[in-house]
């Protein structure tokens, strides 16, 4: 990880992007693992795992329930618990992470006596009540003033039974986050959805995955139902796969270089919904006219500043969910690209368009300098910091924030050849 910076100027490299680069672990399979872990009786050991500032915070709340959670090395947790959480003697502060905020809402249901959930100012802006909601339908004393964090849950201990619906269009976590409590349930419990669509419907699927790795007993009934049986947890040796969100910042620099970066794994083994971006990025410089992100949301930022050389204009529909994130990653998207050429990017309701212009691509030696805000966004960062692999000049502030869940990011680019300049 580089040092405290408050700014890096990437100077784009003369050559092909050549060489290894290993990604960090899923964030989503980490953090879901952990949960499970910690919910299961014994003890787990979870291989690959990313070390961030995300998975470090729900380390950190499990810590703070009375579950020991041990790290032998760089890329493992080993998770001891009696499979029951207890209730902390302070507010499980979670910064801005949406995942564990999302999954800990539902989980503390569990704990006998009061949590309160809460983050920083970021999470206080991130909508939680639908997921609140849910809860308070099978019976559990939950309440948020604002319908943003912070959360108070007076848990008895159960998780009640029957049927709970939820409107999954907001965000997947929702979803996720009943999933994961459901086999604490005093009997079998159906997780239904409400609305037309689910956010991301993938990683449900790698909740269910994760789960039935556990021991839980979860079916799908049809499209919008799931079943779980009250089974627990048990504690087992799980291990994460790459993190695909931040493959995607490594395919994306070896296309817009006409490099070869080898990750170590095929595309094929990703099981993360991201992974289904490598093949837009592999028709580069020939992207579709239009893009559906609403099932790889993370994935957007990197295409959108890839579109950007695309030899004809994106637009990017279903992304709605973007102005809920980190940051409004659409109007950050749409500002920032403006920043680099008036009239790159613009904003249609909840549609991106970034008017491709691979003019850009000859940039490569300009010296006037361009400052990329990135709004404490990690993704907005490690995104925009392609665009200055072929445009010269551009800084990227607060670089840091890609601690979120890729630590090693800026490491990972110099080791490729990549000159990064602090404090430009």
């Amino acid at each position: 990880m580089t040092h405290p910076s408050q700014s890096l100027r990437i100077v784009p490299p003369s050559h092909p992007l050549v060489g290894r680069v290993t990604p960090p672990g899923s964030k989503s399979i980490t953090n879901r693992a952990l949960l499970l872990a910690a919910l299961a009786k014994g003890t787990s050991r979870l291989t690959g795992a990313l070390k961030s500032k995300d998975t470090q915070l729900m380390a950190a709340a499990l810590r703070q329930m009375g579950v020991t959670v041990d790290e032998p090395d760089a890329t493992s947790f080993v998770v001891t618990s009696d499979g029951r959480l207890k209730a902390p003697a302070e507010p499980l502060m979670l910064g801005n992470a949406g995942t564990a905020t999302r999954f800990l809402t539902a989980a503390v249901t569990l704990v006998e006596g009061r949590v309160v959930v809460d983050g920083d100012e970021e999470m206080r802006k991130r909508p939680i009540r639908p997921l609140v909601d849910a809860l308070r339908s099978l019976g559990v004393d939950a309440t948020c003033e604002t319908g943003c964090p912070p959360v108070v849950i007076n848990g008895t201990g159960y998780f009640g039974k029957g049927r709970v619906e939820i409107d999954g269009g907001l965000s997947s976590q929702y979803v996720s986050a009943l999933l994961m409590a459901a086999p604490f349930g005093d009997g079998p419990i159906e997780v239904a959805l409400t609305g037309k669509d689910l956010d991301a419907r993938g990683y449900v699927n790698l909740t269910l995955a994760a789960m039935r790795a556990f021991g839980a007993k979860a079916v799908q009934i049809d499209e919008m139902t799931w079943r779980v049986e009250p089974t627990g947890y048990r504690a087992t040796d799980f291990h994460i796969e790459p993190d695909a969100s931040a493959a995607t910042y490594l395919w994306a620099a070896s296309a817009l270089t006409s490099g070869n970066i080898d990750l170590g794994v095929p595309i094929a083994a990703f099981t993360q919904p991201d992974a289904e971006a490598a093949k837009l990025i592999r028709q580069f410089p020939n992207m579709p006219a239009v893009i559906d992100g609403s099932q790889m949301q993370d994935a957007v930022p990197t295409l959108a500043v890839l579109a950007a050389f695309n030899a004809t204009p994106v637009r990017f529909v279903g992304i709605a969910n973007l102005r809920v994130k980190e940051c409004d990653r659409i109007s950050a998207l749409s500002t920032e690209l403006n920043r680099i050429r008036p009239g790159l990017a613009h904003e249609e309701g909840d549609d991106l368009i970034v008017n491709a212009d691979q003019g850009l691509a000859t940039l490569q030696q300009r010296s006037a300098i361009t400052r990329i805000e990135t709004y404490a966004d990690h993704r907005i960062a490690m995104s925009f910091a392609l665009a200055g692999l072929k445009i010269g000049g551009l800084v990227i502030l607060d670089p840091d924030c890609v601690g979120k869940t890729y630590p090693g990011y800026w490491n990972a680019l110099r080791s490729l050849g990549v000159e990064l300049v602090e404090g430009a």
